[in-house]
């Protein structure tokens, strides 16, 4: 039986493959949360007629690719930052900030906190409460912001819980710090994925506050997470000229540079990915919702979180029945607030969806 310390992230297929002889290969991850159409195929078509780009350096400034980004996201490219995924972004913009004092809204991705304390600096959570499906209670929020804090992390969607932060209230947000002089981080690596995207991201805050910066990448909505391109924006200009300056020259390849402006510019794909994750979305969770022993969490994102009501069942149980199946869930017992009966999965194919679900229910 696996044990609390052997959890796996969505990432770890190679220590899947060596605890339980299981290709890699075959293995379908519900847990990485990557788009299940694969790379566009515009991308897929054009990216080996670009391949001579690698016998040149990149353009240390990323003009064309940083265009590209601005055009996708409408938004001036002199706004954008372009990095070696987003986590790179992430830990230049804290060492920049090198904050004291961090408010996370919990429970979410670890990454954000670990940052924080190799700074030198404290992070306490904010919880989404279970009561409320993990959605905020802004008001409640805005009673915990003081003067000595210097940041606030939010996902958006968040990561597990799949709950979502309007964009009204993410205004609030960012009213009620720029009072306090709260510097506001918003990753937004599954807004992309949400069915009302216009009225969730933050972008367009950008343009009027100077207390905000946006992170994305392409890791998860357009599947390739091996390129290593990660984007940031904000309005503040002397954060951008600080990442840059920061920045080592040319951390992302000429092959990712090329790669990125033929994918943000896919719009087939980009409307495919949006119309598949929408109708697999709205099917799993009715779906879900008539079975009597999980509680199931509206989702916004790609994923979606339950919690497991079955007092003889917990998400080991649910794990090792799935992986021995070649299916790889989250037990999101390593998340702040969550336990052993919380599981996360991503929407994969419907094919592979309807494996999933048989296989969960046999045990539920």
């Amino acid at each position: 039986m696996l044990k609390h310390r052997d959890h796996f992230h969505g990432s770890d297929l190679e220590k899947i493959e060596q605890y339980y002889q299981i290709k890699k290969e075959e293995i379908i991850s519900f847990s990485a949360n990557v788009n299940p159409l694969g790379i566009s195929g515009k991308l897929k078509d054009t990216l080996s007629s670009h391949l001579d780009v690698i016998t040149a350096y990149p353009d240390r400034e990323y003009t064309k690719l940083r265009k590209s980004i601005g055009e996708y996201c409408g938004i001036d490219e002199s706004l954008i930052i372009v990095g070696n995924g987003s986590t790179e972004l992430i830990s230049i913009f804290i060492q920049i900030k090198q904050p004291k004092k961090a408010m996370i809204l919990g429970p979410t991705y670890s990454e954000y906190e670990r940052e924080i304390s190799l700074g030198g600096g404290s992070c306490f959570y904010f919880p989404l409460e279970e009561s409320r499906d993990f959605q905020l209670d802004v008001n409640k929020l805005s009673k915990q912001l003081e003067e000595s804090m210097d940041l606030l992390v939010i996902c958006n969607p968040n990561n597990p819980t799949s709950s979502v932060i309007s964009r009204s209230d993410m205004q609030k947000i960012l009213d009620i710090c720029k009072l306090y002089d709260i510097f506001v981080m918003v990753d937004e690596t599954y807004v992309e994925f949400a069915e009302d995207y216009e009225k969730i991201t933050a972008v367009p805050f950008t343009n009027y506050y100077n207390n905000i910066i946006i992170l994305r990448g392409i890791s998860k909505f357009f599947a390739s997470p091996g390129l290593r391109l990660g984007y940031a924006i904000t309005g503040n200009m002397d954060i951008i000229k600080a990442i840059n300056t920061r920045k080592n020259p040319w951390t992302i390849n000429s092959l990712a540079e090329a790669a990125g402006q033929i994918m943000f510019s896919d719009s087939e794909y980009i409307q495919a990915t949006r119309a598949l994750i929408h109708k697999e979305r709205t099917r799993i969770y009715d779906t879900l919702q008539k079975i009597d022993t999980i509680k199931v969490y509206p989702p916004s994102a790609n994923f979606i979180l339950l919690k497991i009501t079955k007092e003889s069942v917990n998400a080991d149980d649910l794990f090792e029945a799935a992986i021995r199946k070649k299916m790889m869930i989250r037990n999101c017992s390593t998340f702040p607030f969550l336990n052993n009966q919380f599981i996360r999965f991503c929407f994969m194919k419907p094919e592979d969806n309807d494996r999933l679900l048989q296989c969960l229910m046999e045990l539920l």
